[in-house]
């Protein structure tokens, strides 16, 4: 589907599954309105604007999660809205302010926005794969997880799992504003998302993999459940386009014990001092 003459919002454009989204959009054709908490601030911003076709079809907006009716203007005129904006980072001090509220009353703010278009044919959501896994089952070999699995909002709490939380709340809460207000809405769970960056920072999800590079003395016990940017770039492409998509959808390509990420990082790299334990 060529998406010449359609317009089309992502929040939370300058992140790192953003980025690659908005590089296929205006590849495709598309006019990307394209949300940001500063357009000013042109370090994070930079990368959008060198994107082929971005001086035509790129068009950068304020808007904060937390603000009502913030992406009322944003969505208006689009045929689709992705939204990707959401905090992911470690060592947070208040989970309520830093984490819980963005992921899920920011969710529910874009959503309030999009049902005032009627001109938006679906909203495609980037979930994760935090909303599923974690509700203290068992998992082994024979244990296949899908997508009507759901986290548990109490274990992720008692377990102090904020990020998981935050997803599997906002997930919840999506799901239910959507039913009760007729949107057509898509949800993308990834695993671990690796590979290229685009954005001049490092974001937190490639972290893991930096700090075994850069000299970690030891290597979490672990198992990765990985997948390439650029295949859940490319996914919530296709499960817009694609009107036969539904429900939610799950993003693994391998999943590798952190041992086995140390003995292809090894073969890659001879020359680096990798850890043993």
């Amino acid at each position: 589907m060529s998406g010449t003459g359609k317009v089309v919002c992502v929040t939370g454009a300058s992140g790192y599954i953003a980025s690659w989204l908005v590089k296929f959009l205006l590849q495709r054709g598309y006019t990307v309105k394209a949300t940001v908490r500063d357009p000013s601030d042109r370090k994070k911003s930079e990368h959008l604007l060198a994107l082929d076709g971005a001086k035509e079809r790129l068009r950068l907006f304020k808007a904060q999660l937390l603000d009502e009716g913030a992406f009322d203007s944003v969505v208006d005129g689009c045929v689709g809205v992705f939204h990707t904006a959401s905090p992911f980072y470690h060592n947070i001090k208040d989970p309520q302010a830093e984490m819980l509220d963005p992921a899920v009353k920011g969710t529910l703010n874009v959503l309030r926005s999009c049902a005032k278009v009627p001109s938006i044919k679906r909203v495609v959501i980037t979930s994760s794969i935090a909303a599923t896994v974690y509700n203290g089952r068992p998992l082994g070999p024979d244990v296949v997880v899908d997508e009507t699995w759901f986290s548990d909002p109490a274990f992720c709490e008692k377990s102090k799992l904020w990020y998981m939380l935050s997803k599997t709340l906002a997930e919840e809460a999506a799901w239910k504003f959507a039913k009760e207000n007729g949107i057509d809405m898509v949800t993308i769970n990834p695993g671990l998302v690796i590979g290229p960056l685009l954005q001049p920072t490092v974001n937190t999800s490639v972290e893991p993999i930096l700090k075994l590079i850069n000299g970690a003395k030891t290597f979490p016990n672990a198992t990765f459940r990985l997948i390439d940017v650029r295949d859940v770039a490319n996914a919530h492409v296709l499960s817009f386009e694609n009107s036969s998509a539904c429900g939610r959808y799950l993003l693994v390509e391998s999943a590798v014990h952190c041992s086995e990420v140390v003995l292809a990082l090894r073969k890659l790299y001879p020359a680096l001092s990798l850890p043993e334990k």
